[in-house]
């Protein structure tokens, strides 16, 4: 068993980089279907195979390459890699309105969970990529009355966040 340390409590991911086939098309769903603003769009830049996506004008959460991937395929299953990353809305409104922008497009949601301190829905960009869309619940509903964290896994139909 590893040996429990202090961490420090505001570390989290800042941004997830994404070798795609297609850079236009790959910013295309980033920007159109989730809703998220182009940043820098390198070939506009002088950056060949590059585009950089925020929300809410960070430097960017979603970073797209064709450097090593142009044209290529996603790995097949059963390997190893990027099972899924997450994107974390600021409440259930947000994550709502992000449902409906993909059903509106008619993008495809894989489905959708209840894990108690989470509320997520599942999907795949189009290079293949996992993503999970989710809110956090208030942090006083991540525990039972023992303080075990509240751990399942049930399914709904995403459109009851519309």
């Amino acid at each position: 068993m590893l040996k429990e340390r202090e961490t420090y409590p505001d570390v989290r991911i800042g941004h997830v980089h994404l070798r795609v086939a297609d850079l236009a098309r790959a910013t295309a769903f980033y920007r159109d279907v989730l809703g998220f603003d182009v940043m820098a769009y390198g070939p506009d830049l002088g950056l060949p195979g590059a585009a950089f996506l925020s929300s809410g004008g960070y430097h960017h959460h979603v970073g797209l390459n064709t450097w090593e991937s142009d044209g290529g395929t996603p790995p097949p299953k059963g390997h190893t890699g990027l099972y899924h990353f997450a994107l974390l809305y600021p409440n259930r409104r947000e994550l709502g309105l992000t449902v409906e922008r993909l059903l509106d497009h008619g993008y495809p949601i894989e489905g959708a969970e209840d894990h108690g301190a989470t509320v997520s829905v599942y999907l795949r960009d189009p290079d293949g990529n996992g993503i999970e869309l989710y809110y956090d619940r208030p942090r006083a509903e991540w525990f039972d009355e023992r303080g075990n964290p509240v751990l399942k896994a049930d399914p709904f139909d995403p459109s009851k966040l519309l």
